[in-house]
C-alpha cells in the first residue's frame, strides 16, 4: 500500500469529487481524479488505483439513478465506447508517461477552457438555442474518444459532454445516462487494465484503502444535486483543473526537452 502522505493529500479530495460528479452534482468534476494524483505518482498507475473505487462508485450511482437514463442514447454511445477502449488498450505499451501527461494535461486544460467559453456564450445569448437531436455518427465519434480519455485517465467527461450537452437533456435525465455510460465504461476497463498488469497488489491494496470514500462522495453529489447552486463550486474546482493542467503539461513536455 502507498504510504505517502502526499498522495492521500491529493486522493482523498480528488475521490470525494469525483463521486460529488457521480451523485449529480458539478458536471465534469470526475476529470480532476488522474490529474490530481499525476502531480504525485505515475499517472498510469494514478488510474490504476482509482478504477475499482470508480468502479464502486458507479454501483452506488446506477441504484440511485435506476430507470432515469435515456435508453436511445446509450444504443448510440456504447459500441464506440467500447472501441475507444480498444483502441487505448491497443496503444498502452507504447505510450509513455509523459506523453499521458500531455494527454491529461491537455484534456484538464481543454476541458476548463471549454466550460469557461461556453458560460460566456450562454450569458451572452439573448435566445436559447434549439436543442440537437440525438445523432449515430457525432455520438458514436464522440463516445469513441470518449472510452479512449477515460481509458487513457479515466477523462471521458469532456468528450461525451460535447456530444450530450447541445440536446439539452433534462438534468435528471443527464445525469442518468452519464451514470450508466460510465458504469459500462469502467466495468469494460477492469478487463484491459488486469491484462496489462495494472492491478497489483500495492495498486490493489491502495484502493481498498481508499474505497469508503466512494458511497460518501456519491451520496454528497446526490444531495448537493438536489440543493445546492453549482457556480461557486465550479469555479474553484475548474481554477484548480486549470492549474494542475498545465503542471501536467509542463511535466510532459519534457519528452521534447
Amino acid at each position: 500500500m502507498l504510504d505517502d502522505p502526499w498522495f492521500y493529500a491529493a486522493a482523498i479530495p480528488a475521490l470525494l469529487l469525483i463521486g460529488i460528479s457521480k451523485g449529480g452534482f458539478g458536471g465534469g468534476f470526475g476529470t480532476v481524479g488522474v490529474p490530481m494524483l499525476a502531480l504525485v505518482i505515475p499517472p498510469t498507475q494514478a488510474a490504476a488505483i482509482l478504477l475499482p473505487v470508480l468502479a464502486l462508485m458507479d454501483l452506488v450511482g446506477l441504484y440511485t439513478y435506476r430507470g432515469l437514463w435515456d435508453r436511445r442514447q446509450m444504443r448510440i454511445l456504447a459500441p464506440g465506447a467500447v472501441a475507444g477502449i480498444l483502441l487505448g488498450t491497443a496503444t498502452f505499451a507504447v505510450t509513455s508517461e509523459d506523453a499521458v501527461r500531455l494527454i491529461i494535461g491537455t484534456i484538464a486544460v481543454g476541458f476548463t477552457l471549454w466550460r469557461f467559453a461556453g458560460a460566456l456564450a450562454a450569458r451572452r445569448r439573448q435566445t436559447e438555442t434549439a436543442a440537437a437531436d440525438p445523432n449515430l455518427v457525432k455520438g458514436s465519434f464522440w463516445s469513441g474518444v470518449a472510452g479512449y480519455t477515460s481509458f487513457v485517465a479515466h477523462a471521458g467527461g469532456p468528450p461525451l459532454n460535447v456530444y450530450l450537452l447541445p440536446q439539452q437533456l433534462d438534468k435528471t435525465a443527464y445525469v442518468g445516462t452519464t451514470v450508466v455510460f460510465f458504469a459500462l465504461v469502467n466495468y469494460v476497463k477492469l478487463v484491459p487494465y488486469g491484462f496489462l498488469g495494472q492491478f497489483d497488489a500495492t495498486n490493489l491494496a491502495t484502493s481498498a484503502v481508499l474505497t469508503p470514500l466512494a458511497p460518501v462522495g456519491v451520496l454528497m453529489g446526490v444531495f448537493l444535486h438536489k440543493r445546492v447552486s453549482q457556480e461557486l463550486l465550479f469555479q474553484v474546482v475548474y481554477a484548480g483543473l486549470l492549474v494542475t493542467g498545465v503542471k501536467l503539461l509542463w511535466d510532459g513536455s519534457a519528452m521534447f526537452r
